[in-house]
């Protein structure tokens, strides 16, 4: 019998879900949205194709609730063709695009129940967190004190793992605004009708749009993708986030000193050149340009709705004389724009002001002398109008919106965001041997390299013997374009300089050389950058107090930090550092490391700021992040907190208003508890510190023995993971691997996590921890590892996420993918490496659960066990379907385009419904 398609992943006859009272309007949605997905469904494929989708969903469900092999829905999908295989995995995505947009909006339906009931405080917001710290006797002059270096910076990077395009984000916009319309069921029948055909439409257009473009994109394409959530959300949410923050102080800390800014964001996109031969100078200047393009229409189109509400006459209330002496300031700077002021107008100087205003950024667009010198003056011009409005009864009659432009104003300035530079070391020391002339450069010690560049940034005319030497060329002209740009762009525009793969103060005072011999200087003769040492691998992380403390010892190195501030910002690896050493060595080493530097910066008198490089997904610092920040050492946060977001991350986090606000709240919160009330010395902690020690090297040697130590482990991996799809995926401008060999160690760490959670292993995030913490309950006891778990944050946080990962692998599902590495010219390394990984994935699973003292993971987040429980039987055909397209695809030599794209679809469709991947 046909299944009718409002019944279509609307109903679950084969399991009972329990849904909390509090979701039950979740439910409706998931339920309505899934009805519409069936009849899309039909209506494109035909009848036909929505009952092969039925049978398939109803299988996955069976194998699920009733522990049936894994063989059973493999056998159903097997020799299935090829197209029909793209569409299936389409119509298993299209369900997961509907059901994480429902999510996404009960997330901001249970943000309006917490704030109709109680006290209104939802849990880690802004209210929440200043009301907890004003119980817990925070004064008024601690918080007065901290505000004006309170600074909160996400920074947005491109990421080659995933990149809705913008036809579908814009379609998605339009099914979140349909459901949020009825987030509380106040629609009239008329009006659900109408949303629901809206919301049709939208999917029905998302269906028939490919994911992604037929061509790679370009780094341009890349800065239209991020500038969306900037431009398009970002720019609204900012002042409303302001709000929220003053309200919270005004509430519970009266007198406390006014906001100032806090809020600042960054990019990589257009300047992160590590590995991507597309960036460089001309990425730089034409990102800037863009960035600038799109804030000034911002502010254009914020100033004309201004105009229109700020229609007050003089003859009926004054307006400030500095307003009256401003317009006709322009209407002599400016006189054809004045020439078209509107007679009728004659007598509202806020709307002729803003209108001139307009036309100065207008020039400022065209470059053309009639336009603001910078964004303060700009901000002056607003500031004229906000005083001029409270003066003469205006508090009511425009001042708000004029003081949500000037928050924007203040947070975005002439330049968006902020702009971060990136190269490797490896880079900068083949520029230097080719100016020097030097073939031995590499080979250098670290303190011969130093007395080299010191007699180049000593000297006042800095000179190389071969400064047109090919090899520095592109290197030398970035540093160029900063300093040709910076003039007109601001210091604002520019983020820190970062040096990938940092290991010796020979690595920072090389960028010091290059860019003095580039001519990049100030008026003082300092290099106008924050130059900032990533520190990646867990050698290099534990090397980097010794690396820094030579660096500060340094008078040359010194001298250019006194004229930054004596500031240093420290940029640390989440990710390689992962990929070398597994998950716990990564986080052990990056706490240590955030110790140490921090009493570093004490004994040397600077200031130490460290850069988050975190990624998505467990294995590259992903998570929480406020859980994340009260996690971290003891006086490390102070006020401060920078970090990376990448792919889902951006889109899962910043892609509604509402969402983006949340998270800009939790983000702060973390940030003020952290530093006005971290957490109270522990007498526990350094038993605790040796036991995370032990995890550490244990996990660090089985993990290490496996990945980098087995011969024969890179073919195992190539053959068990969608590697080689990846590595073809049209989404990111940057190749997948590093200059090298080909081994694990030349692949970059995204695609490594990226491969692995596509297979349903996880492997990144728990091999090593299973052997680590099964020793560690053998020699401390079940009682003190759970009791570093309930009281210490760094442990409990590490648990918690190694229980979530282990609840979205499944090994089942993985064997799958192991057997396609059976008959390889190396051998059956199914049969090989398999059973050890089986193994130690039933090692940290059961470690987690006495640990915890459970008998199911996630027993304590009944919220995310249920919906991983709904949507794996919907990713479990997904990934059966790749196995079974790898196999073909490998057979014909990977020349098969038809399957690739099919496969692509599978990669797209498992990451849709897994989450947290890259």
């Amino acid at each position: 019998m046909s299944q009718s398609p409002a019944a279509f992943l609307a109903e679950e006859p084969l399991r009972t879900v329990a849904f909390a009272a509090t979701d039950a309007l979740l439910r409706e949605d998931v339920k309505s949205l899934g009805g519409l997905v069936g009849e899309i469904l039909a209506e494109q494929c035909g009848q036909r194709f929505l009952d092969d989708v039925e049978a398939l969903r109803r299988s996955a469900i069976h194998r699920r609730e009733q522990q049936a092999p894994v063989a059973e829905l493999a056998d159903a999908l097997a020799g299935i063709e090829t197209l029909r295989a793209a569409d299936l995995v389409r119509a298993f995505a299209t369900y997961f695009q509907a059901v994480n947009l429902a999510e996404r909006v009960h997330r901001i339906r249970r943000r309006r129940d917490h704030e109709r009931s109680g006290d209104g405080a939802q849990p880690g917001g802004l209210r929440a967190v200043l009301g907890d710290l004003a119980r817990e006797g925070v004064s008024v002059e601690e918080v007065a004190a901290l505000l004006p270096r309170l600074r909160i910076e996400p920074v947005f990077t491109a990421h080659p793992t995933e990149a809705v395009r913008r036809a579908l984000l814009e379609k998605e916009r339009l099914i979140v605004r349909c459901l949020m319309d009825d987030i509380d069921r106040g629609r009239t029948p008329v009006e659900r009708r109408v949303d629901r055909e809206r919301i049709r439409m939208a999917l029905t257009a998302s269906w028939q749009t490919a994911e992604a473009p037929p061509v790679k994109p370009s780094v341009t394409d890349e800065f239209e993708h991020v500038s969306y959530y900037l431009a398009e959300v970002l720019y609204r949410v900012v002042p409303v986030y302001c709000e929220v923050f003053e309200e919270a102080l005004r509430e519970h800390f009266p007198g406390a000193a006014s906001l100032p800014p806090v809020l600042g964001f960054g990019t990589w996109v257009g300047g992160d050149m590590d590995g991507n031969p597309n960036v460089g100078a001309g990425t730089i200047a034409a990102t800037l340009a863009g960035q600038r393009a799109l804030v000034l229409a911002a502010y254009r189109r914020d100033l004309t709705a201004l105009a229109e509400t700020l229609s007050q006459s003089l003859s009926r209330v004054a307006a400030s004389d500095a307003v009256l002496a401003q317009v006709a300031a322009y209407r002599a700077l400016m006189p054809t724009a004045a020439a078209k002021l509107h007679p009728r107008h004659a007598d509202m100087p806020y709307r002729n002001l803003l209108t001139l205003m307009i036309e100065r950024l207008w020039a400022n667009t065209h470059e053309d002398r009639e336009g603001y010198p910078d964004a303060a003056a700009f901000l002056a011009d607003l500031d004229l109008i906000a005083d001029s409005l409270a003066a003469h009864g205006g508090a009511h009659a425009g001042a708000h919106a004029v003081q949500r432009v000037r928050r924007r104003v203040q947070c975005f300035g002439f330049h968006l965001a902020t702009l971060d530079l990136r190269q490797d070391s490896g880079t900068h020391d083949a520029a230097l041997a080719a100016l020097f002339d030097d073939a031995g450069w590499d080979a250098r010690t670290p303190d011969e390299r130093a007395q080299r560049l010191h007699a180049l940034l000593e000297s006042p005319r800095p000179s190389v013997p071969h400064l047109d030497a090919a090899p520095a060329a592109k290197t030398l002209a970035v540093f160029r374009t900063v300093a040709a740009l910076r003039p007109r762009y601001g210091a604002r525009a520019f983020g820190p300089y970062i040096i990938s793969m940092s290991r010796t103060a020979a690595d920072a005072l090389a960028v010091l050389a290059l860019a003095r011999v580039a001519g990049c200087v100030d008026a003082d003769g300092q290099v106008p950058l924050d130059v900032a040492p990533l520190f990646e691998t867990v050698d290099d992380l534990n090397a980097s107090s010794a690396t820094l403390r030579a660096l500060f010892a340094d008078p040359v190195y010194r001298s250019h930090m006194a004229a930054r501030g004596n500031r240093q910002l420290v940029m640390l690896g989440y990710s390689d550092s992962a990929k070398d050493g597994g998950a716990v060595a990564s986080r052990w080493a990056l706490q240590q490391t955030q110790i140490a530097l921090t009493q570093l910066a004490r004994d040397s008198g600077v200031q130490i700021a460290f850069f988050h490089g975190r990624g998505g997904s467990v294995s590259r610092g992903g998570g929480k992040t406020e859980r994340a920040v009260i996690a971290a050492p003891r006086g490390s946060v102070d006020g401060y907190l920078r970090l990376t977001e990448q792919g889902e991350v951006i889109h899962r986090k910043y892609g509604i208003r509402a969402l983006a606000l949340r998270n800009l709240e939790q983000a702060t919160g973390g940030v003020l508890r952290a530093t006005l009330r971290p957490r109270p010395p522990e007498p526990r902690e350094s038993a605790w510190r040796a036991i995370a020690a032990e995890l550490a090297g244990d996990s660090r040697a089985h993990y290490r023995a496996l990945v980098h130590e087995d011969a024969l482990f890179p073919a195992y991996f190539r053959a068990a993971t969608p590697i080689d799809v990846i590595e073809r995926l049209r989404i990111g401008s940057r190749p997948s691997k590093r200059a090298g060999t080909g081994d694990i160690g030349s692949l970059r760490a995204i695609p490594w996590v990226f491969a692995w959670s596509q297979n349903r292993a996880g492997l990144t995030a728990w091999y090593g921890v299973g052997t680590a913490l099964e020793r560690a309950l053998a020699r401390h006891g079940r009682e003190a590892l759970a009791e570093m778990a309930r009281d210490w944050p760094f442990f409990g946080t590490l648990v918690d996420d190694m229980e979530m990962v282990l609840a979205k692998s499944d090994p089942g599902i993985f064997e799958r993918y192991s057997l396609l590495a059976q008959g390889l010219p190396e051998g059956d390394l199914h049969a090989r490496f398999h059973p050890g990984i089986a193994a130690e994935f039933e090692r940290a699973r059961a470690a987690v659960l006495a640990i915890k003292d459970e008998t199911e993971l996630l027993n304590g987040d009944q919220r995310l066990q249920q919906s991983i429980r709904l949507r794996n039987p919907y990713v479990d055909p997904i990934s059966l379907l790749q196995v079974e397209l790898l196999a073909r695809w490998r057979a014909a030599g990977r020349s098969d385009d038809d399957l690739l794209n099919a496969l692509v679809a599978t990669v797209n469709g498992i990451a849709a419904g897994v989450q947290n991947t890259g």
